[in-house]
């Protein structure tokens, strides 16, 4: 075929028309050179596989541009195709579309690359370091073509980031359906992913930036705040109703993810350092009311924090700094750490998520770019010697946790084989426990208690306002601990401060708490008390990610390796009519170590979706539930033996064996 018979074959394609070049907004952050390794052969597949989204007639004007993207940025952006300013998440109404979900995506894409949002707006990275909407503009412009012209019985399918184009289904089948960065297991690598990300093949959709659900760093900070709150009460003898006043967080990280610490460690009335690079995540965030308090030196911030734990109130520090210099300071100066994480991007480590000591923000985008190999082999050398000062604190008391964001792992790779339980390789796992496997699996996930979210696509404050009340109504603070501490957290979100980007909200539920809260938002949009409601969640959830360095760690039959339960989430999801399903390759931990999915659902009011919420949602926490009850977890068996008796499913339960029956077989 000639391209004039490819264009007369297709009615929804990006114009022919070449777009004025954008001005890039002076002050916003930049994504680093991704490295350009591509052989003569493969640059010309890269250039092809790009070109392939416009019209001839601008080829020979786009070849000069997209080589020079490639070779200077690591990647073909397409910058021209971005329009012009700042992308926001506007009212639902003010969107083209001949279906709600079409209107209702949209809001939700523009809201993950919204100025205020997004870590690297104009390379489409929502969050996490590498964390892509998807891989360039003209996939950007492409997909919002086919949302406008989306209908209810059809289904728009998008793989790693690419529009494949729309399929006739039925207005009970999902709207959307996503894959992100799914690879064949022998070329499941990291290497292998650089490449296809430089051929433009392969987005890393990280969790909700390539679903389309994310909400600013209000996303994970109630899972954040459950977190350390736990973790207190579970080392530091802090009664169950109690919180951390006159107790001590340090951590790393102010980004997408790792900056809901410093508020996390505010609203649990603790004190939090948390080290960060980068000044402008700190300005932001500083300037967002995430963070309180800024210092440059590590006397400083151990200054200050001592002061406020003394006086028994509550603050966080943003130290501008590295996290290593911080905790060396530490040792060097025997100051007591009570609670200790990490939440660089370790997943991204020797991409730019992972600074060196001794290397300035600014010095590791220069050395990212000219010479890799030498920032490769300070990143080691970094790590081993954060390692040492962590294991220094532990031995001295401290209760050291990683937060799933790889960082065990990448110690292990940069050589440090005292970090493994076994002391050889990581197939028992490591000497310290994961936020999951300590904290966050037997003490939420096995009851099926995650992030679940939502959005008022009216963009009206009094909505969310309207929605925090009725999930207020719906829960009972005397049934579980943890519902008590969600009853608490929903009746403080406002005072809180969450919203970053659209009207959203995150809140920990279970299965039985989700479906209650689901049907409530439906009835008052029926009522027409508030505008239509996206419901969502992070793919760190009970049953939306298989990782047996993060979400499945506390699974302890073997199975853990296997990514059975992600799947089969997503699967189910599109059977039971999610308005958008996805799933990808990576997450929080890096491309090979996790497949994880999540959903999307709008409530128009209909009773369709009333259906749809009582099938579907009790389907993606129950799978996770299930699955980890036949993992032998304690509290996963409790919840599935009760959902057997009060529900019409019936799941299987293991039957526990005598260990001691087993010993003396094998003696």
């Amino acid at each position: 075929m000639n391209n004039q018979q490819i264009n007369d074959a297709m009615s929804i394609k990006l114009d022919s028309v070449l777009p004025e070049y954008p001005k890039f907004v002076e002050g916003i952050r930049r994504a680093p050179d991704r490295g350009y390794t591509l052989n003569k052969s493969e640059t010309e597949t890269a250039l092809r596989n790009a070109l392939r989204y416009v019209p001839q007639e601008l080829h020979e004007k786009l070849i000069p541009e997209f080589l020079e993207e490639l070779k200077t940025r690591g990647r073909i952006y397409g910058y021209r195709f971005r329009p012009e300013g700042r992308i926001v998440g506007k009212p639902i109404n003010e969107y083209k579309g001949n279906c709600i979900e079409g209107k209702a995506f949209q809001v939700m894409i523009d809201n993950n690359l919204d100025f205020d949002v997004a870590l690297y707006p104009y390379e489409l990275v929502t969050y996490g370091e590498t964390g892509q909407v998807c891989q360039n503009w003209m996939q950007y412009r492409l997909i919002k073509k086919y949302l406008e012209v989306l209908h209810n019985d059809e289904t728009l399918v998008v793989m790693s980031g690419h529009p494949l184009g729309l399929f006739k289904s039925d207005e009970h089948a999902p709207r959307v359906i996503m894959t992100q960065g799914l690879m064949v297991g022998m070329f499941d690598s990291q290497k292998e992913w650089h490449r296809a990300m430089q051929l433009g093949v392969a987005n890393y959709g990280q969790m909700t930036a390539g679903g389309w659900m994310y909400i600013g760093p209000q996303g994970i900070v109630h899972g954040t705040f459950n977190t350390i709150l736990n973790a207190g009460r579970m080392k530091l003898g802090i009664p169950a109703d109690g919180d951390l006043t006159g107790h001590l967080f340090v951590s790393s990280g102010l980004g997408g993810m790792s900056g809901a610490q410093s508020k996390a460690v505010e609203i649990a009335r603790g004190v939090g350092i948390i080290a960060e690079v980068d000044i402008s995540r700190i300005k932001t965030r500083h300037e967002q009311g995430w963070v309180s308090l800024i210092k440059e030196t590590p006397k400083e911030a151990f200054d200050t924090a001592n002061e406020y734990l003394k006086a028994g109130k509550s603050t966080s520090i943003a130290f501008h700094g590295n996290i290593v210099d911080l905790l060396e300071y530490a040792v060097k100066n025997d100051i007591k750490i009570e609670l200790l994480s990490d939440q660089t991007s370790c997943h991204a480590v020797y991409d730019g998520g992972y600074c060196p000591q001794g290397l300035t923000f600014e010095e590791r985008t220069e050395m990212l770019a000219k010479d890799p190999e030498k920032f490769r082999k300070l990143v080691d050398k970094s790590l081993k010697a954060h390692f040492k000062a962590i294991k220094a604190l532990h031995d001295k008391g401290t209760y050291f946790f990683d937060y799933g964001n790889a960082f065990m792992r990448s110690v292990f790779d940069a050589g440090v084989t005292e970090i493994c339980a076994n002391g050889k390789d990581t197939r028992d796992g490591f000497i310290f426990p994961s936020y999951v496997e300590d904290i966050m699996g037997p003490m939420l996930f096995d009851y099926g208690y995650g992030p679940f979210r939502w959005v008022c696509l009216s963009h009206k404050h009094e909505d969310l306002i309207k929605t925090d009340h009725a999930a207020m109504e719906c829960i009972d603070p005397n049934r579980r601990s943890q519902d008590r501490d969600n009853y608490v957290w929903i009746r403080d979100a406002e005072k809180n401060s969450l919203v970053v980007g659209t009207e959203a909200r995150i809140l920990y539920s279970d299965a039985e708490g989700r479906v209650k809260i689901a049907l409530k938002f439906n009835e008052l949009v029926r009522k027409g008390e508030i505008g239509p409601v996206m419901l969502g969640r992070d793919h760190h959830d009970t049953g939306g990610t298989d990782s047996p360095y993060r979400e499945t760690a506390n699974i302890k039959d073997g199975s853990n390796i296997m990514a059975d339960m992600a799947t089969q989430c997503y699967a189910g999801n599109a059977a039971r009519g999610m308005s958008l399903i996805s799933l990808h390759n990576g997450g929080g931990v890096g491309i090979g170590k996790s497949i994880n999915g999540g959903f999307g659902l709008v409530l128009d009011g209909s009773e369709r979706v009333d259906k749809i919420i009582r099938n579907a949602m009790t389907w993606d926490v129950m799978v996770g539930v299930t699955r980890r009850s036949w993992g032998r977890c304690p509290h996963a068996m409790e919840v599935a033996a009760d959902f057997n008796k009060k529900t019409d499913n019936h799941v299987t339960l293991p039957f526990v064996v005598d260990d001691e029956l087993i010993k003396k077989v094998l003696k």
